[in-house]
């Protein structure tokens, strides 16, 4: 219908009252853009106006026309006063006021020089912004002009009330869908079972919407089973009706969103099995929309009515709004109204999904490297050990000392060296006083030899035995000074490792017979002493084998063997220990004693929780006293 029907249609016959144009406006029920027009029409009869038009600015300093009255035909230019009306717009300074400005157009009528009067009148709606409503008004007179312009300035108040009645219409309209979704939501609370609620939500969808048939399916595995049909009591998978509508359920839900046959040309959405659906059993219209839970598509409503009566987008938003309610409810029956061995099934089915499915990938993959690790704890095995702090001694030492008073002369070891058997000069004592001591015994021995001799010549036996006594007794002290000065080089008496003697600092000091000079360890003779916790002492028993580490070179391992076990505990530290004697199986050369580490006795094998936790449970055990 276009504008002149329009305004044939608010006239009607005869010529109506101001009253009844504005009553026909107001209960105007239509689009926006023809109620702008039938205001313009009803704008220019009131004020006797020629013509009209709804201007408005745009952002590129243009003007728009919205609507225009009475309308131009096809190709026909813009006339004169409506290019003049925009560029008054362009130029005006506010739109807040109403403009009169002469056209320069003007005609005689009966003798009367009639004025053409370009009135432009601030028109304002929600959904066109601020506007102007340009008029073409002929008056001959000051009155007549500003009977017209008062009349269009009445008569643009007509918009506030059409924008208030269309919100009251849209707040009637919600008001309304949310009813048909309660009227829903209501229908399936009162069911108490699973099969009753679905099957009053498709007779309710059915009733509310005028459907033809209503039905719901709930995803089971990878498909779609369908579970109540509206007004239907009993139906077979078997039938055709079933399979179709089973696979236009499925492809809603494959692609996650409502699936509408007849779809329009814009859709983006696939709607093959819902348009053999429509063909198979109608024509109809298809509609099919997901019902989600936690983002999870997890049942389908599908909808079929008359071809001639589609879904519109209103009622699709009340159709989608009404699921979303009873969702919730729905959902609950079908996983708890069921037998228990269902129950059961549906939990394990339901775990083993999220086990092996593919959502929470890295909470899985903790699960199982925790759940291996407790597995290994508790089942495997590996050796335990005993550790305690160990320090190396020696099995014997040699002793070196003093063979006569002296003085030392020069010192050719020192502490750690390594000296051999009968080969290593330790050091020497200054043998000057013991040689000058045998030159005078030898002087003695020489007259004693002497005196042997004229004896013998004078045939004295008695002086000449006397005599060979005294020479003896000479030579005796000659051996004696000999031996001596040849234990002035005091030479290691094993092989092995010097362990005190550090007299370097000390030579020229006196020395008495018996000191000690030097000791001497041999390294074969080392040994290790542990010092063992007495909670660990009862797990160790001779003959057990392990393994320490020094300190100095915590990187090479020696092989030990428990030799003795000391029954006695001894304070060391301030905490009780007992010494456990080991035998070294290997040694090395920079080995001395005294070094100290740490180590380990091989007890057997045990599980690696009873190893990682038993000293927190004997320490709860005997603060708890269990």
């Amino acid at each position: 219908m276009d504008n002149q029907q329009n305004h044939r249609q608010l006239t009607q016959t005869g010529k109506p009252t101001a009253a009844e144009l504005i009553k026909q406006l107001e209960q105007f029920d239509g689009s926006s853009g023809q109620f702008l027009t039938n205001l313009l029409a009803i704008q220019c009869l009131l004020s006797r106006a020629d013509s009209g038009a709804i201007l408005r600015s745009n952002q590129q300093k243009g003007v728009d026309v919205l609507a225009i009255y009475p309308a131009l035909k096809e190709k026909q230019a813009p006339p004169l006063w409506l290019n003049q009306s925009a560029e008054l717009i362009r130029r005006a300074d506010s739109v807040d006021t109403v403009i009169v400005k002469a056209l320069g157009l003007q005609e005689k009528i009966d003798n009367k020089t009639i004025q053409h009067y370009a009135v432009l009148v601030p028109l304002k709606m929600s959904d066109i912004g601020q506007a102007m409503g340009a008029f073409v008004v002929r008056a001959g007179d000051n009155n007549t002009l500003e009977s017209s312009r008062g009349q269009l300035e009445l008569t643009a108040g007509l918009l506030g009330n059409f924008e208030k009645r269309l919100t009251v219409q849209n707040k009637q309209a919600g008001l309304v869908s949310l009813q048909k979704a309660m009227e829903t939501l209501s229908a399936i609370n009162r069911q108490k079972r699973f099969l009753s609620t679905v099957m009053a939500l498709c007779n309710e969808a059915a009733s509310q919407w005028q459907c033809e048939r209503v039905s719901i399916g709930f995803l089971k595995g990878r498909y779609v089973r369908l579970k109540a049909m509206s007004h239907t009591e009993d139906f077979s998978r078997k039938m055709q009706v079933v399979q179709d509508i089973e696979s236009a359920m499925e492809e809603c839900l494959d692609q996650d969103c409502e699936v509408l046959y007849p779809a329009s040309q814009e859709a983006t959405y696939i709607s093959r099995a819902a348009g053999e659906l429509s063909r198979g059993h109608g024509p109809l219209a298809v509609l099919s929309v997901p019902l989600r839970w936690d983002g999870e598509v997890r049942t389908v409503l599908t909808l079929e009515r008359e071809s001639s009566k589609p879904f519109t987008l209103e009622e699709i938003e009340v159709i989608r709004l009404a699921c979303e309610l009873c969702t919730a409810r729905l959902l609950e029956l079908y996983e708890h109204d069921r037998w228990i061995g269902g129950k059961v099934i549906a939990k394990i089915r339901g775990g083993l999904a999220l086990l092996i499915g593919p959502r929470y990938t890295w909470t899985k993959i903790l699960a199982i490297l925790i759940s291996g690790l407790i597995v290994f704890l508790i089942f495997a095995k590996g050796q335990f050990r005993a550790e305690a702090p160990f320090a190396l001694e020696a099995t014997y030492q040699q002793v070196v000392c003093a063979s006569f008073d002296g003085y030392i002369k020069s010192v050719n070891v020192e502490v750690g060296d390594t000296v051999k058997e009968n080969e290593t000069t330790l050091a020497e004592l200054d043998t000057a006083e013991l040689r000058l001591k045998l030159a005078g015994v030898k002087a003695e021995q020489a007259g004693y030899l002497k005196q042997v001799a004229a004896a013998m010549r004078d045939s004295e036996t008695a002086q000449a035995q006397i005599a060979q006594a005294n020479s003896a007794k000479s030579q005796a002290q000659i051996d004696l000074f000999n031996y001596l000065i040849e234990q002035g080089k005091v030479i290691s008496p094993i092989s092995g490792v010097v362990v005190k003697g550090d007299l370097k600092r000390q030579i020229g000091a006196p020395v008495k017979t018996g000191d000690v000079l030097f000791e001497v360890t041999p390294l074969e003779s080392l040994r290790a002493e542990l010092l063992v916790s007495e909670d660990q002492i009862f797990d160790i028993s001779v003959e057990q084998e392990g393994y320490l580490a020094t300190v100095s070179y915590p990187s090479q391992r020696m092989k030990f063997v428990v030799e003795r076990i000391n029954p006695m505990a001894e304070v060391v530290n301030n905490r009780n220990v007992f010494k456990v004697r080991v035998r070294l199986l290997e040694t090395r050369s920079w080995m001395r004693p005294g070094m100290e580490g740490v180590a380990k006795v091989s007890i057997g094998k045990r599980r690696y929780v009873w190893i990682w936790t038993r000293r927190v449970v004997n320490w709860l055990r005997m603060k708890l006293w269990l």
